[in-house]
């Protein structure tokens, strides 16, 4: 579901109360995370962390006005969709998570190319949310964007 928001304060507030609150924490471990040089705003209608045009002038290479997106969180109809590109274009750092993600058994992973969904509010992994916000910088973001997508 895609909002009309403009701000992440403004994205949070509009969600049911429920929401707010699983939202409002992995934004939060998102934002403890995260390599200094992401920055959030508002991305494709979700809260967004992206490589910023101060860092990255290239942009992303579908529209270059825009910043470079990294991760993407957004309450959908079913479920918390995590999208994280880093997982989308790094074998190694799939691996990683899902290997992660089986130890913690708490379910099946429900995923797919870059989307990380979340039906149960009780079994989400915030701490290996924040280890996988923390494993790529910007710079590496941006080596492995060029290397592997934007070609």
């Amino acid at each position: 579901m895609r909002s009309d928001a403009t701000s992440p304060k403004e994205y949070l507030s509009a969600l049911p109360e429920d929401r707010q609150a699983v939202i409002g924490e992995i934004r939060q471990v998102l934002l403890d995370n995260l390599p200094k040089g992401f920055e959030e705003r508002m991305s494709y209608g979700m809260l967004g962390f992206v490589v910023p045009h101060e860092i990255y002038p290239d942009g992303y290479h579908c529209d270059p006005s825009l910043p470079l997106p990294f991760i993407n969180l957004a309450s959908q109809k079913n479920f918390i969709g995590l999208y994280h590109m880093g997982i989308y274009s790094d074998p190694e750092l799939l691996k990683w998570f899902q290997n992660s993600y089986a130890e913690l058994s708490i379910g099946k992973l429900d995923m797919g190319k870059s989307c990380i969904r979340f039906k149960k509010m009780d079994k989400i992994p915030f701490q290996l949310i924040g280890e996988l916000a923390s494993k790529m910088t910007p710079q590496d973001w941006i080596a492995r964007y060029e290397s592997e997508i934007k070609k």
